[in-house]
């Protein structure tokens, strides 16, 4: 039996983070919004659960970015293949990831993609060049690391 997963980041802030992350993977925020109103029309949760993102309600305290080509839940606007989930937590960051994304960008790419993810609001912190291998290794806006081969 294969299972389905996704990744589930916790952070202080999931709209910016989810932003940031569709935008460097070329993924889709999700669109829970027709789930929500079905949900807030029927008085399921309240209006304080939720924010108005992009145009559309979006859940307060968590949000997915999916890959643009993978199927969706139509109803709920659930990703359902490769996808990113942002939920608030109380505490920021502390220490190094135990897990971390590599993003590989491919041959002679790394410099400007670094440079598109600084644009972004990533950090370079520092560049690897070792027997095993070449990349850069960056933090995202919230200190989370990530790789660039």
């Amino acid at each position: 039996m294969t299972l389905h997963w996704k990744l589930v980041i916790d952070t202080t802030d999931p709209h910016s983070q989810a932003d940031f992350w569709a935008e460097a993977l070329g993924y889709d925020v999700e669109d829970n919004s027709a789930l929500i109103e079905r949900l807030l029309g029927i008085g399921a949760v309240p209006i304080e659960q939720t924010v108005d993102s992009h145009g559309r309600r979006a859940w307060l305290d968590l949000i997915a970015v999916r890959h643009p080509d993978d199927p969706f839940d139509a109803d709920t606007g659930v990703g359902q293949g490769r996808r990113i989930l942002f939920q608030r937590v109380p505490e920021t960051k502390a220490g190094k990831n135990r897990i971390h994304l590599d993003v590989h960008v491919g041959e002679g790419r790394r410099a400007a993609e670094v440079a598109r993810l600084e644009g972004l609001g990533a950090t370079l912190l520092y560049e690897a060049n070792v027997p095993g291998g070449v990349w850069v290794t960056m933090s995202d806006p919230e200190g989370n690391e990530f790789c660039v081969q």
